[in-house]
C-alpha cells in the first residue's frame, strides 16, 4: 500500500460528501442503523485510533462537532496524521475502512 492510495481513497470520499447539506448528513446510511454523519465520524475515530496506536500514544476521542459539514475536514486531518505515522499494513487497513465507508454512504 503506497501512501498515495490512502490519500486517494480519502479524497474520493471527501469529493463524494463535501457538498452535502445537513439533511443529507442526517439521513440514514445504507443499512439504516446510523446517520451518514455518525458513520463518517466513526471512520474519523477509527483512523485517529490507528494513528495513536502507530505513534504509541493514548487513544483520544475525536470531538463530535455541532456542524456535520466539518466532517470531511476532520477526515483529511486524521488521515494526514496517519499517513505520516503508520506502516504500510496499517495504511492498507485504513484505506479499506475508507473505501467501505464510502460504499455505505
Amino acid at each position: 500500500m503506497s501512501l498515495g492510495e490512502l490519500g486517494r481513497a480519502v479524497e474520493l470520499l471527501v469529493r463524494q460528501v463535501r457538498h452535502w447539506q445537513q439533511p443529507r448528513w442526517a439521513a440514514a446510511a445504507t443499512g439504516g442503523n446510523m446517520s451518514r454523519a455518525d458513520l463518517l465520524h466513526r471512520l474519523v475515530q477509527e483512523i485517529a485510533n490507528l494513528c495513536a496506536d502507530a505513534e504509541g500514544g493514548p487513544r483520544r476521542a475525536v470531538p463530535r462537532l455541532d456542524n456535520d459539514l466539518a466532517l470531511p475536514d476532520q477526515l483529511r486531518v486524521v488521515a494526514a496524521d496517519l499517513i505520516a505515522a503508520a506502516p504500510p499494513e496499517v495504511l492498507a487497513r485504513a484505506a479499506a475502512e475508507v473505501t467501505a465507508t464510502r460504499e455505505t454512504l
